[in-house]
């Protein structure tokens, strides 16, 4: 206990000399002092522009990440219109006189259920009851239905997904839909005499208005020949689960659109 009183009452006269020494050093010699006073100004100084040059990394880095969001923004905008402008082009060059094209841009929100890939939420706002054509890169990718006041993407291979097509160049009418295991898309309800070969491209009729005629959907690898009509398996030019955006196709013509 002494030994601890007398190192306290050691320490407390120790810095009460080093204050008064301190205190005598810059009364009777100003240029200490002022080297004091200067020394602290250059810390001051350091700090002040350590500090500043750190904001200003990282001012950088923010304004680059930015700059590059921007960019991608940019890129999506630009290769979204080059494809609707191509689309449009597409559609109005079949037909100007009866057709008036309604295209709009629509976003993937998210899977209506994890165990299907091919119905999915999207953000587009209707009331209208019509089904309409999904496009992606110039192809047919499905079509969009309503449940509970929200549209629904029904994407290629979906069981409920189908709409008219045309096959080869004699254009043999059929139906796109999925087989029953899901695993391929397949045209059903094809003419019994009619002349299809492996290879032939198929391509949407436009005769459910649901598209229009000439949108490219993909060839023909198999077909099977029954009793009362032919089935064709499909391999679709579009890989629609890969997507996050696409353009839902609405049929107007000239007279409904006055």
């Amino acid at each position: 206990m002494r030994k601890f009183v007398f190192i306290l009452i050691f320490l407390t006269v120790g810095l009460l000399y080093l204050f008064e020494v301190d205190k005598l050093i810059t009364k009777n010699f100003s240029f200490f002092n002022d080297l004091k006073l200067s020394y602290i100004d250059k810390v001051i100084n350091i700090s002040t522009t350590v500090e500043k040059y750190f904001n200003q990394a990282t001012t950088i880095e923010q304004l680059k990440a930015e700059n590059k969001e921007l960019k991608e923004y940019k890129i999506l905008y630009t290769s979204t219109q080059k494809q609707l402008d191509t689309i449009k082009e597409l559609i109005i060059g079949l037909n100007p006189s009866e057709l008036k094209p309604k295209i709009e841009l629509v976003k993937v929100l998210s899977y209506i259920s994890f165990n299907d890939f091919t119905k999915v939420w999207i953000d587009k706002k209707t009331s209208s009851e019509k089904i309409l054509g999904l496009i992606t890169e110039n192809y047919a990718a499905g079509i969009v239905v309503q449940k509970d006041d929200r549209s629904v993407a029904l994407l290629n291979g979906n069981k409920e997904c189908s709409y008219a097509v045309f096959i080869g160049e004699n254009k043999v009418p059929g139906i796109i839909t999925s087989s029953k295991d899901g695993k391929d898309m397949i045209i059903k309800f094809i003419p019994i005499w009619s002349e299809i070969t492996k290879g032939d491209e198929v391509i949407t009729s436009g005769m459910d208005n649901i598209f229009f005629e000439g949108l490219k959907v993909g060839r023909i690898t198999e077909i099977t020949t029954l009793p009362d009509m032919k089935i064709a398996t499909l391999k679709p030019y579009a890989n629609v689960l890969e997507k996050k955006y696409f353009y839902t196709y609405e049929h107007v013509d000239a007279q409904s659109a006055k």
